[in-house]
């Protein structure tokens, strides 16, 4: 095992293992000078809990974008920074709750009624003790005690977890929604590239035109979840909502923005195969 972070198998410093290294600090640390500047607003404390958790679901989204970019893109050494991306991930949503401990004063009986009685509050504390089983299992040895095959299957949690951040961020947004919808859609995309690829994959690798149609479908997708919540919320009619999710003429909604990023790894997809293919081996991370 490298005895640095920033370090590949061989023991070498890796470039792309140094800059996501570093980069992951960069939301903290913009954080905490903002807290220290008293630059986040009258609710100080508050704006960082927000910014910090928000950072946390971000990370787990990039961590299970890794598997999709690595085989679209055809760059396996995107695996090395895999397992990285998702301990921070538990690093930040941690620190998050650790955040809101101190907003409460560090009141535990407080603390865990809190957790018990507000639904959002039980989502996410569920998905901070899952995030905490899948960074304590994070080593290799950790990979040899439990088997590939059953760690496999343990790590298969970052899925719910995933879902569980979304569900949770969406209770903590309340009305304002554009965020929470379009990373649920992209994490119906990532989910639904996992199914595609094991039913019908190429050994575990989803074809272009299969990832630029999963685009298509996780936009429309997108705009009916957000048309349906407005119908169930505010009884707006779902075919009036609809249409105006499919374009931009209310502003850039969250649809778009799903079929964006989609068509966008579709492309690179399509630019990366144009482009002759490395053959060197690379040890998982």
């Amino acid at each position: 095992m490298p005895k640095y972070p920033w370090n590949d198998y061989s023991g070498r410093l890796s470039p792309l293992k140094l800059s996501v290294f570093v980069l992951l600090f960069v939301p903290a640390a913009w954080v905490a000078f903002g807290y220290a500047t008293h630059t986040l607003g009258p609710r100080e404390l508050n704006e960082a809990i927000h910014r910090i958790g928000l950072w946390g679901i971000r990370l787990i989204f990039i961590a299970l974008a890794v598997t999709p970019l690595h085989q679209i893109l055809q760059w396996r050494r995107l695996l090395l920074v895999r397992r990285m991306i998702g301990v921070a991930a538990f690093a930040y949503i941690f620190v998050h709750f650790l955040l809101y401990s101190a907003d409460q004063a560090f009141d535990v009986p407080k603390i865990a009624s809190e957790i018990v009685l507000r639904v959002y509050l039980t989502i996410g504390f569920t998905a901070l003790l899952g995030l905490a089983v899948l960074a304590a299992t994070s080593t290799n040895a950790m990979i040899r005690r439990l088997g590939r095959l059953n760690w496999e299957r343990l790590h298969r949690l970052i899925y719910a977890i995933g879902v569980l951040a979304v569900i949770h961020y969406c209770f903590q947004s309340k009305l304002e929604l554009w965020e929470p919808t379009w990373m649920a859609g992209l994490l119906g995309w990532l989910l639904l590239y996992r199914v595609l690829a094991r039913f019908v994959g190429l050994r575990g690798r989803l074809s272009l035109g299969w990832v630029a149609g999963l685009s298509v479908a996780a936009a429309l997708g997108t705009a009916l979840g957000e048309a349906t919540f407005f119908r169930l919320a505010y009884h707006a009619p779902l075919l009036l909502v609809l249409p105006a999710n499919l374009t931009l003429a209310t502003g850039l909604r969250p649809a778009p923005i799903v079929l964006a990023v989609g068509l966008a790894v579709s492309l690179a997809g399509v630019l990366r195969s144009a482009l002759p293919s490395p053959r060197r081996r690379l040890r998982p991370a």
